[in-house]
């Protein structure tokens, strides 16, 4: 599933064909997604003009100066594809504006668009409960302290936890934990905040890496250019059960929350 990286890149992909630019043409292929797309999304996305683009967790942002805010996800297996040379079969939803044609395609149909008025975004169902952005300035050490207070779940599982911080999935949890030297299993509450100042370093760090190199490419993500995310190069232990770790230990792989952890029991305590 494409996470906040790939979303993020997504969004800056996007942003160069769409920003400032009027939306003349909407056309729907089918019906639906996950779910059926907004019964007047053409009506009122039809000469709009795009006011800016954004992001909330993982979720992309398309915003308008009639008010409203396109919100899509990507699903499984969803992306945008810039001027396309053909329209293909899960190229569902069509947007036209005097120079670019942007298509979104999403064979397994699990990514869903919504329409909001972009002053009530903030009281979306989806995003109503959501915690602080990780790469945002309400993201820091003493908000995980208090997150985690008296909490005898697994680090990682609370980290997952889109009430705590908003966006974070595995690959990206797995791999800031091993940067940050923090065993998956050990109890939020038990980690000091001194640990957590270093936790949330690490995961900025993890964040932006992935998103300068595109992301990391899963089963059928790609960036809106064509070009395929290469993060996935860096990982240091997702996807790497029994490979030597750089601290001369071996990566594990044990499942947490029905999810593969990827770690290093010698370096993370």
């Amino acid at each position: 599933m494409p996470e906040l990286p790939e979303v993020e890149t997504t969004v800056r992909g996007l942003e160069p064909v769409l920003d400032g630019h009027t939306i003349e043409r909407v056309t729907l292929r089918r019906a639906d997604l996950r779910r059926a797309f907004p019964e007047d999304l053409g009506q009122r996305l039809t000469g709009a003009r795009v006011t800016g683009l954004g992001r909330r967790a993982k979720y992309g942002l398309i915003g308008t100066d009639r008010g409203d805010t396109m919100i899509f996800h990507l699903g499984m297996s969803g992306r945008w594809r810039i001027d396309p040379a053909e329209i293909l079969t899960h190229d569902h939803l069509l947007l036209d504006t005097a120079d670019h044609r942007l298509a979104l395609n999403d064979p397994r149909r699990f990514g869903s668009v919504d329409l909001v008025r972009t002053d009530r975004l903030g009281e979306w169902p989806a995003f109503a409960a959501l915690g602080p952005e990780p790469l945002g300035p309400d993201f820091t050490a003493a908000h995980l302290a208090k997150a985690f207070d008296g909490r005898i779940a697994a680090i990682k599982l609370l980290l997952l936890d889109q009430r705590i911080v908003a966006g974070l999935g595995n690959i990206y949890v797995c791999e800031a934990l091993f940067m940050a030297g923090i065993a998956p299993t050990k109890p939020g509450g038990q980690v000091s905040k001194a640990t957590l100042a270093v936790l949330v370093d690490a995961i900025r760090e993890v964040l932006e890496a992935a998103i300068r190199a595109g992301g990391s490419t899963l089963r059928d993500y790609a960036r809106p250019d064509g070009e395929l995310g290469y993060f996935a190069k860096e990982w240091r232990v997702y996807g790497r059960e029994g490979e030597p770790c750089s601290c001369g230990g071996t990566v594990e792989r044990r499942v947490d929350g029905g999810r593969s952890t990827f770690w290093c029991p010698r370096c993370q305590k």
